[in-house]
């Protein structure tokens, strides 16, 4: 009797958490790896009902292969898991192979996406956490798009829409989050994209976020300077003083409520974060967040600081999105070494972000 009422009581609450789909990203990468080894940790789905999107052969084959590796985390049995299989042609799954990115395990990835953006608009998932994909697997598959957050922003049919990287320090318990001007463009095209129109769109989606999904009502933003030392008054580069410095005033006059602090030489931005990150320091004010204006200026620092732990949030879209801040790592696919921390991580945000969202509407 105990035990069925204790059925039931988990029952009903897995029918309150939200819904999340949970994508298999490159089948020849770590994806599947991580994503057995983090739903074996019954914490990081207790909030919330979990659906992997892939294929259960796969799914199958990876845990019969790993279990083979000897001191190997536990794995989550695939017999035990909710799993949406997509349906793939027989001649590209013929030619997944562990390890080795192609244009089939391209595009059984895309199409794991695809199937999962596709439930979730329809009412299906309140979120999608997605595996890794390879880029370069997409385009022999295809299909050419600079990463998921793009092929997520077009399908759910949105403009304004960013990367967001959320981490949790283990050792403070402060959170880092840093937001991306730009993301994957050449590092030449960088101060040609780099506008005040674009950075407001921007700083308008950061400060959204962080009022309703992290509840962070005034937030202090930190902003990073484009060239060496901010330019060093026009001598290392003009954009902070033609234009840069000239928008983070108005927007600070048209946002009384916040406190937007730059732009911070590059260099030096990172300092508090890192003190707030160690506990090196009893003196640091760190930010809500930090607005980097390319990709290597914010993922160098908190790869540096996170790289087992940070989480790519996409914020603007009508979901929550998440995506462990790894690749694909098809070097060591099928090794049993791969480090299931990030996918830990952003399952559990998506699950927080996802019953933030539920509450409010």
């Amino acid at each position: 009797m105990y035990q069925n009422k204790q059925n039931i009581i988990v029952k009903l609450q897995k029918e309150n958490c939200p819904r999340l789909a949970l994508t298999l990203g490159d089948p020849a990468g770590i994806g599947i790896e991580v994503i057995l080894k983090a739903l074996a940790d019954p914490e990081v789905s207790q909030n919330c009902d979990v659906t992997v999107v892939g294929n259960r052969d796969l799914l199958v084959q990876t845990y019969d292969q790993l279990n083979l590796a000897e001191n190997l985390a536990a794995l989550a049995n695939p017999d035990s898991l909710k799993v949406v299989d997509v349906e793939l042609n027989k001649s590209i799954a013929d030619e997944i192979v562990t390890g080795i990115g192609n244009g089939a395990s391209g595009a059984a990835s895309f199409a794991y996406m695809e199937y999962a953006i596709a439930q979730t608009l329809a009412g299906e998932f309140d979120g999608i956490v997605t595996a890794p994909i390879a880029k370069s697997a997409w385009k022999a598959a295809g299909y050419d798009y600079p990463g998921q957050t793009e092929l997520l922003a077009e399908k759910s049919g949105v403009e304004r829409y960013g990367m967001l990287f959320v981490a949790r320090s283990p050792y403070t318990g402060w959170t880092l989050r840093t937001l991306l001007a730009t993301t994957h463009i050449p590092l030449r095209q960088v101060a040609d994209t780099l506008t005040p129109q674009l950075l407001t769109k921007k700083l308008d989606l950061l400060v959204e976020c962080l009022q309703q999904d992290f509840g962070i009502s005034k937030p202090r933003i930190a902003i990073a300077g484009l060239n060496p030392h901010s330019g060093e008054q026009g001598q290392l580069g003009r954009e902070e003083l033609d234009w840069l410095i000239p928008w983070i005033h108005q927007e600070q006059q048209k946002r009384p409520y916040l406190q937007l602090n730059g732009p911070i030489p590059p260099d030096t931005m990172w300092v508090k974060p890192g003190q707030a990150w160690y506990g090196g320091s009893s003196t640091h004010h760190p930010a809500d967040a930090y607005l980097a204006l390319y990709h290597d200026q914010g993922l160098i620092p908190v790869k540096l600081m996170a790289f087992d732990r940070a989480v790519n949030t996409s914020i603007g879209l009508p979901f929550v999105r998440t995506s462990p801040d790894h690749g694909t790592a098809f070097d060591i696919a099928g090794k049993g070494v791969a480090n299931s921390t990030s996918m830990k991580a952003a399952i559990q945000l998506a699950a927080e972000l996802a019953s933030v969202r539920r509450a409010r509407n």
